[in-house]
């Protein structure tokens, strides 16, 4: 199943080139499916056709759905409830009804993940679009499923289930009650669907495509979601300048625009000509809506079988005491120089990137080194590695 997740600044009209490429796709007769992330029914309205908490078809082929976040964010909490009972009597907590619930900050993000997994898992769709929230934001829920099963990881690690027979003896010699079952088992099955979740992500058929219309303001959000983007090894497909004004016009109000969008264009071609590549959508005059104003739309086709994003390692020259030395080769297209920091922590490595960061596994011949420099050229961040002696086999 091949994936295209699209975001960009708010207003740049991320949400009509979604819905725009999902048709486009249904009447070339794949079966697609679009996911909204909005509160308010912006993709419906675009559509011509209602969306909601249950996927309605919205042309031949072509099924829309908007997740309900308030509904499941009830059903997990009062699931959650029912197996924190004794806790929550032990501390002498009031349990909250269904009907009193409303969704916490955040919610809207993790229902659109869960309906993400849920819609590829279905195997009924063939492409699925994805309208996610504007740049940064996209960013972070992006990254959210390897963080959040990091965090569990860190606070109820899987081995220590093996302790089981012992939390009763363990919590009567402690007076206090021990981690029960169904917390160990909650979060396995919170792992599960997290990796579901990440598997979906990190698929080579799952690409992005960054929706903005050319400006200064467009270029730096371009620049700051394609480095984010890089971090988390996310591969942007296409650039679409959105609204592209017609070259030829006597207007002089208008002429200055036109000439700010070229000027812009033309940056953007030199920065990402040779990798995502730049598509320009035309300008309609007016905010496309329904069928015939989103095929009027000239969109990029869906590549089938996107190239992969490589992370590779490489050995390098010796050093000048003959020493070898390892390269890891980290894209981060539009990256600066003062905005990026890396600590080594562990097996782990911290990579900060303007407003950015991941905690990033070492490939396991890099665990066995210590960082010995980085530069950043062209685009690629390199981290130079030399082998520990005490951990290196001699020899090798």
């Amino acid at each position: 199943m091949r994936t295209i997740l699209i975001t960009g600044p708010g207003g740049a009209g991320r949400t009509t080139i979604a819905a725009a490429t999902a048709l486009k796709a249904a009447r070339e007769g794949t079966r697609t499916l679009v996911l909204g992330a909005d509160r308010t029914d912006t993709l419906g309205a675009i559509l011509g056709v209602p969306t909601g908490a249950d996927p309605v078809e919205a042309a031949t082929g072509l099924t829309a759905w908007r997740p309900d976040a308030a509904e499941g964010f009830r059903e997990d909490l009062v699931a959650f409830q029912e197996r924190a009972g004794s806790v929550l009597d032990l501390l002498g907590a009031s349990r909250l009804d269904a009907e009193e619930l409303t969704p916490l900050p955040g919610a809207e993000e993790l229902a659109l993940l869960r309906a993400l997994r849920d819609a590829v898992l279905s195997e009924a769709y063939d492409l699925l679009v994805v309208d996610l929230p504007p740049g940064p934001q996209a960013v972070a829920l992006l990254g959210l499923p390897e963080e959040l099963r990091r965090y569990l990881r860190r606070l109820l690690p899987p081995e220590r289930q093996a302790a089981r027979a012992l939390r009763p003896v363990l919590g009567r010699l402690a007076g206090v009650p021990m981690p029960a079952e169904w917390l160990y088992d909650t979060a396995a099955r919170w792992d599960s669907e997290l990796a579901a979740v990440q598997a979906v992500l990190e698929e080579r058929s799952t690409t992005v495509r960054l929706v903005a219309e050319p400006g200064p303001s467009g270029t730096d959000h371009v620049r700051t979601a394609t480095v984010g983007l890089a971090l988390h090894r996310l591969r942007v497909d296409v650039l679409v300048a959105n609204r592209v004004l017609p070259h030829a016009t006597h207007d002089t109000w208008l002429a200055g625009l036109v000439a700010q969008q070229r000027k812009a264009l033309e940056s953007w071609r030199d920065a990402y000509g040779g990798g995502p590549g730049v598509h320009e959508v035309a300008h309609l005059g007016s905010d496309p809506r329904g069928g015939d104003d989103l095929t009027a739309l000239d969109l990029p086709g869906v590549n089938p079988d996107p190239a992969p994003v490589e992370w590779p390692v490489t050995e390098q020259p010796a050093d000048e005491g003959g020493g070898r030395v390892f390269a890891w080769h980290i894209p981060l297209p539009g990256a600066i120089r003062d905005e990026l920091d890396l600590i080594r922590r562990g097996d782990e490595l911290v990579v900060t990137a303007g407003q950015f960061r991941r905690i990033i596994q070492l490939p396991s011949a890099l665990r066995r080194c210590t960082v010995d420099g980085a530069s950043l050229r062209e685009g690629e961040l390199r981290i130079r590695f030399a082998p520990d002696p005490e951990l290196w086999p001699a020899g090798r």
